[in-house]
């Protein structure tokens, strides 16, 4: 007996090891891939992840919540400001070492793509860890055809963002649900509420679980609901920003469900169909291979494959009605034929294993060959969209010359999105409106109107409502805004004081 036991005991060693070796070898795949999408360019994918890195830079020198005095006009003003990526923040201020005013920003621009390597990287390795907990055959393999999904998945995968820490608590979520593990889902719920305000999407996984279960089961696991209710309710109140963070989501998402027409970014538009299929046509596939494999197979639909295809519905239907989304719906496309395709593979594993036990390598030599294109023409295609970032230092310059000239200036900008990457280089100084337009007009409706006509060149002599209305001291404006530079150029109390390639800085006089 004691020598079985320790037969035992060296083989569950074995299986440790082997699982960790695995481990590593992939999250080094994962690495490298993300690096050759990540490195197709040397700024950061989009305009948002500036603010973030920026933010993760003040909570590594201020803590955990910082002070944010710099969009006094928005309802993110200093009294209401609510910090919704925390803990994402506070992974990016591992790799945040240097303020962008000292040294042009490029050390923080290579901490964020190294962080916006390492998060999604750790997503993918969830999802090896979550097929490989339900006994998915080649659990290695179908981890790493998440690259070959979809391009735009991985764009948006590598911008430093909360997304990929998203997609992390999600397959994390899953893996729980599945493995009955409920209580922990307390934990998770209010994690997901400090890292990102998606934190709603944890129910809706619940929801879709505890469906499918009680279709397939006929019982009722109200715990698979309760629990992550349960922790997102304690991250809401048991938070730094309570009762800001309340106020705050109420505030956010009433203008993404409402009757607001003001347009708040490219990414709240859907895909074109055609588009869409261009881009995620591997995770189209992949619905419709995995609803093959279910007809196919003999046995009842079990319930993992059920509730990921409840997912699969669920996030296919915010992406037709967001390209934000495109986050979640390669990703569950892709683990729904997985777990769908689960029994075929292990059926067909074991009659080429009867036949000739060399013969069950077919299989998984199969689909690394099916793999190769989709996977070469991803990832070529994912580095292709980095290429096309805007430079990380397009306004380094006038927001330096900023700091520099103007401490502790308010700044009004002709275009809300500019300031991200005006926060990037400068903290030392407040700003008109950013990171969605809404939270200037949720703020102060009529003063976002007066914003809107100014900035459209719509407004004869500017200067003196920008001064008496806005405060603002400097006008910062990129040179798109003809018509407004128009304006200020025949404007007596706006006087031109830099210009570069990119950019105009006038000073209000007073």
């Amino acid at each position: 007996m004691a020598e079985a036991d320790g037969n035992t005991a060296v083989s569950s060693t074995q299986i440790r090891v082997r699982t960790a070796v695995t481990a590593v070898i992939l999250f080094a795949i994962f690495i490298a891939g993300f690096a050759i999408v990540q490195y197709g360019t040397p700024s950061l994918a989009g305009n948002d992840g500036y603010y973030h890195m920026k933010m993760g830079y003040l909570i590594r020198n201020e803590g955990l919540k910082v002070d944010f005095p710099y969009l006094p006009t928005t309802i993110l003003n200093e009294d209401a400001f609510y910090d919704h990526h925390m803990l994402y923040h506070a992974f990016l201020a591992l790799f945040a070492t240097t303020d962008p005013a000292v040294d042009g920003g490029l050390a923080l621009t290579q901490g964020a793509k190294i962080a916006s390597i390492i998060m999604p990287s750790l997503a993918f390795l969830a999802v090896w860890w979550l097929l490989r907990g339900q006994k998915v055959p080649y659990a290695a393999i179908w981890a790493i055809a998440l690259f070959a999904s979809s391009e735009a998945f991985l764009y948006r995968m590598s911008m430093p963002r909360a997304q990929s820490a998203s997609l992390l608590l999600l397959v994390i979520g899953l893996h729980l649900l599945l493995t009955e593990r409920y209580k922990w889902l307390v934990v998770l719920g209010f994690l997901y509420v400090w890292f990102y305000n998606a934190f709603p999407l944890l129910v809706v996984m619940a929801v879709v679980y505890a469906t499918a279960v009680f279709l397939l089961q006929r019982r009722i696991v109200w715990q698979a609901v309760v629990y992550p209710l349960v922790g997102i309710g304690l991250g809401l109140l048991i938070n730094p920003y309570f009762p800001q963070n309340i106020e705050f989501i109420l505030g956010h998402l009433a203008p993404k469900v409402g009757e607001s027409t003001t347009k708040v970014g490219n990414e709240w538009n859907p895909y074109r169909t055609w588009t869409l299929v261009e881009n995620s046509g591997v995770a189209l596939l992949a619905v419709l291979v995995g609803a093959l494999a279910l007809g196919w197979r003999e046995d009842r639909i079990d319930k993992a494959s059920l509730t990921a295809l409840g997912l699969v519905v669920v996030f296919g239907y915010m992406l037709f009605q967001s390209r934000r989304f495109v986050e979640y719906f390669p990703p569950f496309a892709l683990l729904f034929l997985a777990f769908a395709s689960a029994p075929l593979l292990r059926d067909w594993r074991g009659k080429l294993a009867g036949i000739r036990p060399y013969l069950s390598y077919a299989l998984p030599i199969a689909m690394l060959l099916l793999l190769a294109y989709p996977l070469f023409v991803s990832v070529r295609d994912g580095r292709d969209l980095m290429s096309r970032s805007r430079p990380a230092d397009r306004y380094a310059q006038a927001a330096i010359w900023l700091h520099d000239n103007a401490p502790g200036a308010n700044i009004f900008q002709t275009d809300w999105d500019d300031f991200t990457r005006l926060f990037f280089y400068n903290t030392d100084a407040v700003y008109m409106a950013g990171l969605d337009p809404t939270f200037m007009e949720l703020y102060d409706a009529d003063l976002f109107e007066e914003w809107k006509q100014i900035t459209r060149g719509r407004v004869d002599d500017p200067g003196a409502i920008i001064r008496d209305r806005f405060g603002g001291d400097y006008v910062f404006s990129d040179l798109k805004h003809e018509a407004f530079m128009a304006d200020a150029a025949a404007d007596p109390l706006l006087t031109e004081v830099y210009r570069d390639e990119y950019a105009v800085i006038y000073a209000v006089e007073e």
